[in-house]
């Protein structure tokens, strides 16, 4: 059986990833099956010989054929035992390195090339496909080679004691072969339809689980029942067709031409026997093969179909990992010596739209600096760019001298790290939030919760605390101060801010503000709406941007004596 070299090159990582340290478990598996094979043809041998025992009354034989039925069963079923252990052993393992390789390229890729793609695609090509190709690849590749030796075998054993009804079942046999090959293409493409609504279903239900307490506050849980009732019966509805031609499958090949084999070789071999030409023990022989020649015919099509289908999911897979890669290049050390400069940098996220005009900005080591402006200014997108988001921007951003569209994404990462307003927190342990799960001497994470202000959390729930599903059981400050215990802990000496204080009360929030100011050794860039003036005076430069350019840049105490547009928006706030 030869198949098509897989039509998207990225794919084969995940093919070899099946067999890596795991080729000893395949071919014992494989041998192991190929050792089955025989016991179904001397089962139809036996039941033909004790028909003949009892035609012969020939107690000795029947006895001496007993004897070999009872060590021929414990055989196979020894041989079927480690066969299945083998193919499990087997399966599982390439299983797990499959996925284990999935997620490895989905963590190489960038966060913000992350971030515009649907997760919902990833849990569904993780978890419903999976399921696919464990049964319809890797399990099926060893009932393949069964089925076909199976086939094969049985028309050598049936020439051996037929030519003639073994000419009659390859005649018959063609119906159901025909009805196999024709319908299994079909069986595929519904396989792959029953993939892409499976995804869909599950970006939706991830979006409504998401979005519960927006759905509750605005009262709209009948719309997002209805949502979820069309992607429910959308999803259902493929596989209905899918299982239906599954049916329609088994009912023409198996039931209707299988029927019509197995009988007309029974009434073929029952003529011969009649005449003398064979016994009646060959006849029952011959039927009972005829299973397994019906068998694989009616199954070696459906099978091949379900796994150029589970193909087509791996190579889906491959692509989903590969679109949106993160950026290759230069590796830049973790410390930032001279400056991040942005020189005449323009970005718009669609064609004639700019956000970002003709931004030029040096931002020097050790710094704090304040982005503030009006919503759509630009702020967040400066922040985006400067952490390699887009390479579409015109104008130069280096760091150190080195143009960012040149530099490797993972050490852009070890340079500079980013806080949101949206942290998310692991259900786990506050200490192993902070470490990521790493681990780091008690010194270093003492000295990063002390600094992020979590020594009185700490003290009150202890680091073994269990934060909840997305930090749930601590509040907005806490989950802040986590999130930057983890920035101070991982020693990237660049600390980006976008509105990371926007949903907390302003207590808190000029408390959280505060001790990112008081860090040392960082350089800072903080895009913010408070504007406190107890706050906006540590900064050493406050960049007041507007329609997506630099309108004012100062001091808090130059930007007030100018009495310009930061001016107005400082009294505005007060």
């Amino acid at each position: 059986m030869s198949e098509k070299t897989e039509k998207h090159p990225a794919a084969r990582q995940y093919y070899r990833a099946f067999y890596q340290n795991n080729r000893l478990r395949f071919a014992l598996a494989m041998f192991l099956t190929i050792l089955s094979f025989p016991g179904n043809l001397i089962g139809s041998w036996l039941l033909g010989e004790v028909i003949d025992v009892v035609a012969a009354r020939d107690l000795d034989w029947l006895w001496q054929t007993l004897v070999f039925t009872v060590i021929f069963f414990v055989v196979m079923f020894l041989l079927s035992l480690g066969m299945y252990r083998a193919k499990s052993s087997f399966v599982y393992r390439a299983l797990a390195q499959y996925k284990s390789l999935a997620f490895q390229n989905l963590s190489e890729k960038s966060i913000s090339a992350f971030s515009r793609e649907n997760t919902g695609r990833y849990i569904s090509v993780l978890t419903n496909d999976v399921n696919s190709v464990e049964e319809n690849y890797l399990k099926r590749t060893f009932l393949l080679v069964f089925y076909v030796l199976l086939f094969f075998g049985s028309l050598g054993m049936m020439f051996w004691y037929s030519p003639v009804l073994t000419i009659a079942t390859i005649v018959l046999s063609l119906f159901p072969l025909a009805g196999s090959l024709l319908m299994g293409k079909e069986l595929a493409a519904r396989e792959k339809i029953v993939s892409d609504k499976n995804e869909g279903f599950v970006a939706q239900l991830k979006d409504l689980l998401s979005g519960f307490s927006v759905i509750k506050s605005f009262k709209a849980e009948g719309e997002a029942q209805r949502m979820f009732d069309i992607s429910n019966r959308d999803v259902e509805e493929g596989k209905r067709r899918r299982y239906w031609w599954e049916c329609l499958l088994t009912a023409v090949s198996q039931n209707l031409c299988a029927d019509t084999l197995q009988f007309g070789i029974f009434f073929l071999g029952a003529f011969l026997a009649i005449r003398g030409d064979i016994t009646a023990g060959t006849v029952l022989i011959f039927v009972n093969l005829c299973n397994f020649v019906i068998q694989p015919i009616n199954i070696i099509p459906q099978y091949w179909a379900s796994r150029k289908a589970a193909k087509a999911l791996i190579d889906k897979l491959s692509q989903v990992t590969e679109e949106n890669a993160g950026r290759s290049g230069e590796a830049i050390p973790p410390v930032l010596r001279d400056a991040i400069s942005l020189d005449h940098v323009s970005f718009g996220y669609e064609p004639n739209k700019p956000v970002l005009q003709n931004v030029s900005l040096r931002l020097e080591p050790g710094k704090k600096y304040a982005i503030v402006g009006g919503s759509g200014s630009g702020k967040s997108t400066l922040l985006n760019l400067l952490m390699g988001a887009y390479d579409s921007y015109s104008g130069s951003i280096a760091i150190d001298g080195k143009e960012l569209r040149e530099v490797d994404t993972d050490s852009l990462y070890d340079l500079m790290s980013l806080i949101g307003q949206s942290v998310f927190l692991f259900d786990d342990t506050i200490r192993r939030n902070i470490t990521m799960f790493r681990d780091f001497p008690d010194s270093q994470v003492d000295s990063a919760v002390k600094r992020s202000g979590l020594l009185e959390l700490l003290s009150q729930r202890g680091e073994d605390y269990r934060c909840g599903e997305n930090g749930a059981g601590l509040s907005g400050g806490e989950r802040q101060r986590v999130s930057i215990a983890r920035c101070l802990l991982r020693g990237a000496p660049v600390l980006l801010l976008d509105e990371a204080t926007a949903s907390l009360d302003n207590q808190t929030a000029f408390a959280v503000t505060d001790a990112i100011l008081h860090l040392d050794g960082l350089t800072r860039v903080v895009v913010t709406h408070r504007l406190e003036e107890t706050l906006m005076g540590q900064y050493d430069q406050i960049i007041v941007m507007r329609n997506g350019q630099i309108q004012e840049r100062g001091t808090f105490r130059q930007l007030m004596e100018q009495k310009g547009f930061f001016y107005s928006l400082f009294t505005l706030a007060a």
